[in-house]
């Protein structure tokens, strides 16, 4: 039997995290109204769902049945848009679209947009420590919480974007602006795998230094790329501010190496991502196509 495309895989999946994430958060009409109308405005109806995605596609690879995966795919997605949320504050990047329509500063107002994320960072961790949500042995989901909260953390997420602030107006060496890359979005998409894998406790070694890799890989690629799409997409089809890394003198691959430079390394972590799959076999072709995909998008 032929397998689905690609394409269909992630409307698919797109649309199963969309419905889950409907079911966590909260409904506007219970109170604070406002805060809940805010927090859904900015995680539903938009987004690639990559994140998601990498969660549901790695658990696909390891036989895990996708209803085990939608907390950890949901909490991920909470994080990565509560990230959005604060990064585009007036005291960060300043910003006007996302995800094609106005950011939630601009929707709403700076204080409810802060609440906003802070709720959503908060939902994420309660949705992984529900008893019906990811695996049921109490230390595999205590290793999914403890995984994603480093992820997020000063030695993840928050921490690259303290260095993407002091990097501003600065030129980084290389190893400087891919530490950056791998702390800001990285270490969330190396969380994403691995929080599937946390849901094998007897995972092959092998296999798991393999996932290890990967997502080492495609994290790098995937900020890569989109430092290569600030420079060569449009507003439009971004679904947010084209330029605007240039704009606010951000370090960049392309503006650190040239734009040829970059898409070639991008392309490289793509195909070293792919090769460290193969102790998993044909499990893994889903993944080596969302590599793929990755470094080819357009978004």
């Amino acid at each position: 039997m032929n397998e689905p495309p690609l394409t269909s895989l992630i409307e698919g999946y797109s649309l199963r995290v969309e419905k889950a994430l409907e079911r966590y958060l909260p409904i506007v009409a219970e109170p604070p109204e406002r805060l809940h109308a805010a927090m859904r405005y900015a995680v539903l109806g938009g987004g690639k769902r990559i994140r998601p995605l990498q969660v549901y596609l790695t658990g696909e690879a390891l036989g895990i049945e996708p209803a085990v995966l939608d907390g950890p795919a949901c909490a991920v997605e909470m994080i990565h848009a509560y990230s959005l949320i604060h990064d585009d504050l007036p005291a960060m990047d300043d910003d006007d679209i996302r995800r094609g329509k106005p950011t939630l500063h601009r929707a709403y107002d700076e204080a409810t947009a802060i609440l906003a994320g802070d709720a959503l960072q908060v939902l994420a961790f309660s949705v992984l420590s529900r008893p019906a949500s990811g695996p049921p042995d109490s230390r595999s989901k205590l290793a999914i919480i403890q995984c994603l909260a480093d992820a997020a953390g000063t030695s993840g997420m928050a921490g690259g974007q303290v260095v993407d602030i002091e990097a501003t107006g600065k030129v980084l060496s290389l190893g400087e602006l891919e530490q950056m890359h791998l702390l800001k979005t990285g270490r969330l998409i190396q969380a994403c795998v691995k929080m599937a894998a946390l849901c094998c406790p007897e995972l092959p070694t092998e296999v798991a230094l393999g996932l290890e890799q990967y997502s080492h890989d495609i994290g790098l690629a995937f900020q890569i790329k989109d430092d290569i799409l600030d420079v060569v997409g449009d507003s439009q089809t971004l679904g947010k501010t084209a330029g605007a890394d240039q704009a606010l003198e951000k370090a960049t691959y392309p503006g650190l190496v040239g734009l040829a430079a970059a898409e070639n390394k991008a392309a490289d972590l793509a195909r070293s991502a792919c090769a460290a799959l193969e102790p998993m076999g044909s499990k893994a072709e889903r993944l080596k196509e969302l590599a793929e995909y990755i470094v080819s998008r357009l978004r």
